[in-house]
């Protein structure tokens, strides 16, 4: 059994063609920027492997052009053990799965054997430094770095990510220092998101305080500029 935060049909934002997006709870980061808290805490919806598969399987007919299922989240390979268990039922019906990690694990023989059955990896680079890694995720800096390793020696497809926050990661000389840092993977594209405040709201929800209340958005202008050094460096 595994809990589910959340589904979305029709999602074109999180890997190749029309997907399926499933959001798992749990995470063992606490970004000061992160748009979705409410992730954070385990919930009461939890589904069996067979429940989910079926779930899934109700919208084969748009999985066409590469389209499938993404497990996102919160942190999808806390589950690793569960996606292992759906994964023969979804390789019967000829359904592929993206994952849209963090790395932010420990690279074990399950979560090895999770990445083996994906189609191909997201792994958000969200720090290309030790210090700022931990200082803003409180998260092991370790383990995404090995886990994009292991895509890149295994020969996964592998996609990168790292959303930029104004006044933390937004100047030229840092993003260099990603475009650098991402070298040591083999990735096919790396893209910059910008920092945003519509998950703001879920913060008073939870009555929780939001790190970055008076933070603005990253503007699209900023974004495409910052991005052309990501592209250049490639």
């Amino acid at each position: 059994m595994a809990d589910i935060h959340s589904f979305e049909s029709m999602a074109t934002l999180d890997g190749e063609g029309i997907r399926y997006g499933v959001f798992f709870t749990g995470c063992p980061l606490r970004c000061v920027y992160c748009h979705n808290p409410d992730t954070w805490f385990k919930g009461n919806n939890e589904y069996s492997a067979e429940q989910l598969a079926n779930k899934i399987k109700r919208y084969k007919p748009y999985f066409k052009n590469g389209g499938g299922v993404t497990f996102s989240g919160g942190e999808p390979l806390l589950n690793a053990a569960f996606i292992n268990e759906v994964y023969p039922l979804l390789k019967k019906e000829e359904i592929n799965y993206c994952l849209d990690t963090s790395g932010s694990v420990p690279l074990t023989d399950e979560v090895k054997k999770c990445i083996d059955n994906a189609d191909m990896v997201i792994l958000d680079v969200k720090f290309c430094d030790e210090n700022s890694y931990k200082k803003y995720t409180g998260g092991e800096f370790r383990h995404f770095v090995e886990i994009g390793r292991y895509c890149s020696e295994t020969g996964k497809r592998l996609w990168l990510r790292t959303v930029v926050v104004p006044g933390i990661n937004d100047n030229e000389e840092q993003i260099a220092k990603y475009a650098e840092f991402a070298k040591q993977f083999q990735y096919e594209k790396y893209e910059l998101l910008a920092f945003h405040t519509m998950g703001f709201f879920k913060y008073e929800k939870l009555c929780m305080e939001n790190p970055l209340l008076n933070t603005k958005p990253l503007s699209k202008e900023r974004l495409d500029e910052l991005q052309k050094i990501i592209d250049n460096a490639q």
